[in-house]
């Protein structure tokens, strides 16, 4: 009876395997697969269609030895270090003000839905939204800047903020800012509001100042998701794609200094005449190690000091 019973549950159990079944098949064709597939292409001399070599590491030497994906690479640094500095700076302020206790700010859940609102709209009305912004001929920025300087009885040259080398980048890097702090500020205040209140209220008693409560409380207590959200903007920033490649047309000036790795790549992968699959792909994973080893460090950087 005992053997009986336990078998109907085995078959009853088995019963889960066919439903986790869907989720498992698209995962490996669709996840799994290109992955390695990728891999395995960027050990080849593959150029658009028909067989694929075998060419060891020669793809992975081309990478190294090939100075315009530095330069790539350094235009994405470049462009992610301003953008993680006003995004992640932006997002600490608003944590601060809204976490003191001594300010004790209403409104947050309305604060976080019009901080959030720029995560929601799509890159790519994003892109148009500034591209008209910023026209250096009619764009309502540069107007509004000329106003200010005839008030001042001053004159202003319109300035071609996507169209020059110089301001490009660090243009494109206010724009992501502007999306993406709001995204940071909730999952630090998400990280702040999971402390015990009665650690500020005790530190408050014993006349601790703000800062004080903030360095040896609030920091110390949301580490891990200051780390979480260090790694994450690490990889989406070197991930750069969206609105450098919809904002600055290929025939720009501007367009060298803007050209990240995820656009060099896809100039090998996608682009038209110039598609190398092989070489794309091995683009492809030598970013994923840059990603890998500067997300270890940054791991070891957060971790140090601790048992």
């Amino acid at each position: 009876m005992k053997r009986s019973h336990k078998k109907s549950l085995t078959s009853y159990n088995n019963w889960g395997y066919a439903f986790v079944a869907p989720f498992v098949i698209v995962f490996l064709i669709f996840s799994v697969y290109p992955v390695l597939r990728t891999l395995y292409l960027s050990f080849t001399d593959l150029k658009v269609m028909g067989d694929a070599h075998f060419i060891g590491l020669e793809n992975y030497k081309r990478v190294v030895t090939d100075k315009f994906f530095w330069i790539a690479l350094w235009n994405t640094v470049r462009i992610w270090v301003v953008n993680i500095v006003l995004q992640l700076g932006l997002a600490f302020l608003l944590m601060m003000i809204f976490s003191d206790v001594k300010y004790k700010m209403a409104g947050l859940p309305v604060f976080r839905v019009v901080y959030y609102l720029p995560n929601l709209i799509a890159a790519t009305s994003v892109a148009f939204l500034f591209m008209t912004l910023l026209d250096w001929r009619f764009g309502t920025f540069n107007q509004l800047l000329s106003a200010l300087y005839r008030a001042f009885g001053a004159h202003y040259n319109p300035v071609d903020w996507l169209g020059t080398s110089n301001t490009a980048g660090y243009t494109i890097a206010v724009i992501q800012a502007w999306m993406w702090f709001g995204n940071s500020f909730i999952m630090l205040m998400a990280a702040v509001q999971g402390i015990s209140k009665d650690y500020f209220e005790a530190a408050a008693l014993d006349g601790a100042g703000r800062w004080t409560i903030f360095g040896r409380i609030t920091l110390p207590l949301i580490k891990p998701i200051m780390m979480y959200v260090a790694i994450t903007s690490l990889i989406g920033g070197l991930q750069m794609f969206d609105l450098p490649f919809l904002m600055i047309n290929r025939a720009s000036p501007s367009y060298a200094s803007v050209q990240t790795v995820m656009m060099y790549l896809y100039k090998f992968g996608f682009t038209a005449g110039t598609i190398q699959t092989g070489y794309a792909a091995a683009i492809a994973y030598a970013l994923f190690i840059i990603i890998l080893v500067v997300s270890v460090i940054q791991i070891k950087l957060f971790n140090r000091g601790e048992d």
